[in-house]
């Protein structure tokens, strides 16, 4: 895709799943990617697939609950790799619980990863942007932002607002060319989906039943996601900035 070559793309959440997806491709695409996770030791590893591949990357570990270990990650990055001109906040948490069950202490956890995090990373990033006139910030939400999901009420709420702060914030910089979209997608196959739905005979019968929902027969698989992000990082996608795109196998269709 045009004007990613050389570019520097920060992903959050990039030691697995839907964020490793994404930072492989974006380094496929000959971006020069900065991976961001808790995870030192996952991070590491998407580090070296990358490098793998031939591409460039480099990590930090990073808490983005905590907006200072959040500047400093991203200062580290950007001294080595240089500028950021995408940033992917992709990193999410949940557990599948009714609300009327849940307590103030996991509402704080829920929206401090899931809301809290993508506005640390976005206020330490986007000040540069404006600066140069030009960048892009991508929220990896979910259709449960757009359509709410039982079990995730908190989580919905998050992504819900996640998204409406997307839009809003887009308002304010597209006049510095920095463009803000949101990518949201249904289940999805990863770790963060065993860790939701379990194991064993009970676990997949709660992913036939979201398998049973989904149109096109299936659920998603961390692949399904990047090619979408890497368009919306690249200059083909330079009119477009506060929209909210669900990949989802038709599971949410909207118009």
């Amino acid at each position: 895709m045009r004007g990613l070559k050389d570019r520097v793309a920060l992903v959050t959440g990039a030691g697995s799943g839907i964020g490793r997806a994404i930072a492989l491709r974006l380094a496929e695409e000959g971006m020069v990617v900065g991976v961001l996770d808790i995870n030192t030791e996952a991070a590491a590893k998407t580090v070296e697939l990358i490098s793998a591949a031939g591409g460039k990357a480099d990590a930090e570990c990073c808490d983005i609950t905590h907006y200072r270990s959040v500047q400093v990650a991203v200062e580290k990055l950007e001294e080595r790799l240089g500028p950021t001109w995408a940033l992917v906040n992709n990193a999410g948490w949940d557990q599948p619980i009714p609300f009327l069950k849940t307590t103030p202490d996991f509402w704080q956890k829920v929206v401090n990863i899931n809301y809290m995090g993508p506005l640390h990373l976005t206020h330490a990033v986007a000040p540069g942007m404006v600066k140069r006139n030009g960048g892009r910030i991508i929220f990896i939400a979910s259709d449960a932002g757009r359509v709410g999901s039982s079990g995730e009420v908190v989580y919905s709420g998050c992504k819900g607002a996640t998204i409406a702060f997307a839009k809003a914030l887009a308002r304010e910089v597209s006049r510095n060319n920095v463009l803000l979209n949101c990518v949201c997608p249904g289940p999805t196959n990863t770790p963060a989906m065993d860790a939701f739905v379990g194991t064993g005979e009970a676990g997949q019968k709660i992913r036939d039943a979201m398998v049973r929902g989904v149109p096109l027969g299936r659920i998603g698989e961390p692949d399904d996601y990047p090619g979408l992000v890497a368009f919306l990082a690249s200059d083909d996608a330079s009119f477009m900035t506060g929209q909210t795109i669900s990949i989802s196998g038709g599971l949410s269709m909207h118009g």
